[in-house]
């Protein structure tokens, strides 16, 4: 009787714990970056680097696109190309000015995105987690709100 608990116990805690897989690690400030708070999101995943300047340029920009759409299932990340972890990713973010939330983990492989020797490179993600558009050099926050209205199939 108690290996039949045993086992029904250790298949629970593994059904339990393959549901947090899902989430995408954590951010600059170390904390969670919880799978609800972009699920059925529309995203827009950005490259940088800190000696990158078409980087250091668009940042404002993105800023400010995170802010605008904050309230319209868009979410606006930023992944740092040179793999910057921990206080490092935590100090870059913060002197570059990116008011948005960075990814510590690197994306890549679970919206199965194309790799990119060039930065800036920004990727479009639907609420499916499929990629719509790869967006090469710097953006602005109008170009890429005007994109996703095209995509969104809003206008």
């Amino acid at each position: 009787m108690a290996m039949r608990w045993a086992a029904t116990f250790a298949l629970l805690c593994s059904a339990l714990l393959s549901g947090c897989g899902a989430d995408l690690g954590t951010d600059q400030n170390g904390q969670k970056v919880a799978s609800e708070r972009i699920d059925k999101h529309w995203l827009v995943v950005n490259y940088w680097a800190e000696w990158c300047g078409p980087c250091r340029t668009e940042i404002p920009e993105l800023n400010k696109l995170s802010e605008q759409l904050k309230d319209q299932q868009v979410t606006v990340l930023g992944v740092n190309f040179d793999n910057v972890q921990g206080d490092d990713l935590k100090n870059a973010s913060k002197t570059l000015g990116i008011t948005f939330t960075v990814l510590a983990q690197d994306p890549a492989e679970r919206y199965n995105l194309p790799t990119s020797e060039a930065l800036p490179v920004t990727y479009i993600i639907d609420d499916k987690g499929k990629v719509r558009e790869q967006l090469l050099g710097e953006q602005t926050a109008a170009g890429v709100t005007q994109k996703l209205k095209a995509l969104r199939g809003e206008g």
